[in-house]
């Protein structure tokens, strides 16, 4: 066994090595990424031929942390590795995303990349790395693979640009993208930030692609080292150039003036396949038979070019919008009566249904993957119906595209929130119809829900698709929130979110070669001319939070205690909180931080919450002496009553403290359950008996 090893080591004290010849040997390519205690295997294995009939490429990237890797068994009932979690699954999607565009367009075999999370340093977030690892394995196989590429995390920490930081450092992260490329371009960009400009965005993904050209360049003497395999030849399509030459002779223009006028997506869909169906009748049975399925190949083609070309030479769109103009919008905040905050928002043919609803303690969200232990108080879940676009197809929970669009609308909205929040938030994207950006629709109806359901929130959050074509001539046209058609024919579907100050969170996938930082720039300024347009008109229908939640969302309050407290408020067996719940009607819960205790109690009704806070600051209050109570009398004695002046507390009402008159005995003078007003007179400080005084209250008698 003879492995060869390449370590890159950029002076930055964050040495990686990269690994082959050890481990999985059988795959097609195997790397072992090693930094500090982390360890990630990345494997491919490809088929050698494409399955009859398909006309993509079958990539599947799957990630996964092993749970050993940190030293846990799993949580599960079977204690074993589950289906992916949302958090693996984003990181899949991030490596699928940077190379699928790097193989070749004719290339249909199946590809299977796993990366495999074996060890993990505390300090060290893998997520960034296995772009890396899974690049260098692609590129150790015979694949046609025009990368390599590579991922890195850049933060800015201190007002510093970082790459990879520590994972405590970046808690002082005030942006944090994850960057994607190959040695010339970016063409993955995923992320969050807190109100930055365009041009510290831009600043930053420079940044970035230069250490990324770094790792590039230590890939190939990696590869170098173990000796490049010829690219292995296959043939995945049938070519015919007569019948090509033919279906665009006959459908270009055709297609070219339908796209010219601007028609809805149904329309536009119905004249498109009219075209087809056109070219089809004036074949015979013969030649259709002979020409049918290139030619609905060479058909598709020639729609994309024809849709391209006009948007470059008219400047126009599908719809007839100007490059920069943005759909009709409308906006209904508080369209669902008994929602906690709702809001429909709708611009052109995307619509989104955004709920809210608050929760408590109880409601939180139980993390349990390697590199996510814990709970969360805030998750949006979003839901892409088939119906929404007009389709048939099975419910079968969400996919992976709607983790990942979710996910980039949770980030957004999470800089809206409150720092002093006692709920647990969960938002809900419905949407109920789709013609391009779905996810940007989700962030407007998101923002506008959250200020619908009272929440003291900072501001609106307004998102908006860019899209991009171009052509080999330097040609090329920046749109402004683009259709489902435009997404599918472009060369960039570029997702920006933002507050009136500065972006907030970014999703950017780039489809073409040579995208320079300039026009990158000019996209960014277009995209902020359009996220403020649409932050307009949001705020024409909710500006601000509603003052006040609605009166069924459930009103909370917290209060921080000294730990000493907890025992007493929860009681023994919990009978003092299990109680207090059942009187007031509300949910309390404790949870200690820091030696303190930090207790939320929740109610729908204002007046058991405030019954449940005052019972608790009466169990956590600290005796003052000179202080007047409310007491009870507990027990009588020959020398006095002990009176509990606050709940659990008692102290001594000494027979001489009762009033002025002299008694020589109890009997008569108090009853238990008795309710006085007593004055606290001392503390012993060593054994913190209470002395009460119920005379010190009462007017002294003239002398006789």
């Amino acid at each position: 066994m003879n492995p060869i090893t390449q370590t890159l080591d950029f002076g930055d004290g964050k040495a990686i090595t990269l690994e082959t010849g050890k481990l999985a040997k059988q795959a097609h390519g195997s790397v072992v990424l090693r930094q500090g205690g982390t360890l990630i295997l990345a494997t491919v294995v490809a088929a050698k031929d494409a399955k009859p009939g398909t006309d993509f490429l079958p990539l599947s990237v799957d990630y996964q942390e092993k749970f050993s890797a940190v030293g846990r068994i799993p949580g599960s009932f079977m204690k074993r590795e589950a289906r992916l979690s949302d958090y693996e699954i984003l990181i899949s999607r991030m490596v699928d995303r940077a190379i699928r565009p790097l193989f070749n367009d004719d290339y249909h075999a199946d590809i299977q990349v796993n990366i495999w999370l074996l060890s993990s340093d505390p300090n060290i977030k893998p997520d960034a790395l296995v772009g890396l690892a899974a690049s260098a394995a692609i590129c150790l196989t015979d694949l046609p693979f025009n990368g390599p590429i590579s991922e890195v995390r850049v933060a800015k920490i201190d007002g510093q640009l970082v790459i990879n930081p520590y994972k405590v450092d970046l808690e002082r992260a005030t942006m944090e993208f994850i960057v994607a490329g190959n040695a010339n371009d970016i063409n993955m960009v995923e992320g969050e930030c807190n109100e930055i400009g365009e041009d510290e965005m831009i600043e930053a993904l420079k940044f970035a692609h230069a250490h990324i050209k770094l790792q590039i360049a230590e890939i190939h003497n990696f590869v170098a080292k173990v000796g490049k395999k010829p690219t292995r030849e296959y043939k995945h399509e049938e070519h015919d150039a007569e019948i090509e030459k033919e279906v665009r002779a006959f459908t270009y223009q055709k297609l070219y003036d339908i796209a010219k006028v601007p028609s809805s997506k149904d329309d536009r869909s119905t004249k498109f396949d009219a075209v087809l169906d056109e070219y089809k009748a004036s074949l015979s049975e013969e030649d259709l038979l002979a020409k049918g399925a290139l030619a609905k190949k060479y058909f598709s083609k020639t729609k994309k070019e024809a849709i391209r070309d006009m948007v470059l030479h008219e400047r126009s769109r599908l719809d007839g919008r100007k490059l920069n103009q943005v759909r009709q919008i409308w906006c209904e905040p508080s369209y669902l009566p008994m929602a906690h905050g709702s809001a429909l928002f709708t611009r052109g043919e995307t619509q989104a249904l955004a709920t809210v609803t608050l929760g408590s303690k109880l409601d939180e969200q139980l993390l349990d993957s390697p590199m996510n232990q814990g709970y969360s108080r805030y998750f949006l879940h979003y839901n892409f119906p088939a119906f929404s676009t007009g389709e048939v197809k099975p419910n079968r929970g969400p996919g992976r595209r709607e983790i990942g669009h979710g996910n980039l609308a949770q980030r957004s909205l999470k800089r809206m929130l409150p720092v002093e929040n006692p709920y647990t938030v969960r938002i809900v994207s419905d949407v109920l119809e789709s013609n391009g950006s779905s996810s940007m629709a989700t962030v407007c109806a998101g923002s506008m829900a959250l200020m619908d359901s009272g929440l003291p929130v900072s501001g609106g959050v307004s998102g908006i698709a860019m899209g991009m074509i171009s052509n080999s001539k330097g040609e090329y046209a920046i749109l402004s929130d683009i259709l489902g058609d435009e997404d599918h024919i472009g060369d960039m579907d570029f997702k920006v979110t933002g507050t009136a100050n500065g972006i907030v969170g970014c999703q950017m996938d780039i489809k073409v070669d040579g995208l320079s930082y300039e026009v990158l720039a000019e996209a960014l300024i277009q995209a902020k001319e359009g996220r403020l347009h649409i932050l307009g008109e949001m705020n024409k229908a909710i500006e601000k939070p509603a003052a006040d939640f609605k009166p069924f969302t459930p009103r909370m309050e917290m209060l921080v205690i000294d730990s000493e407290f907890i025992g007493a408020i929860i009681g023994p067996g919990g009978k003092i909180i299990q109680q207090m719940q059942k009187d007031t009607g509300t949910v309390i819960t404790i949870t200690e931080k820091d030696n303190k205790g930090i207790v939320a109690v929740s109610s729908a009704d204002a007046e058991g919450l405030q019954a449940a806070m005052r019972k608790i600051r009466a169990i956590v209050a600290v005796p003052v002496i000179g202080e007047v109570y409310d007491g009870i009398v507990k027990s009588i004695m020959p020398f006095g009553a002990f009176v509990e002046y606050l709940p659990g507390k008692d102290g001594l009402l000494h027979i001489s403290e009762i009033g002025w008159k002299r008694l020589e005995t109890m009997d008569g003078v108090l009853n238990v359950g008795d309710k006085l007003q007593v004055k606290l007179l001392d503390v012993d400080p060593k054994t913190g008996k209470v002395k009460l005084s119920r005379k010190a209250l009462l007017e002294k008698p003239a002398q006789q």
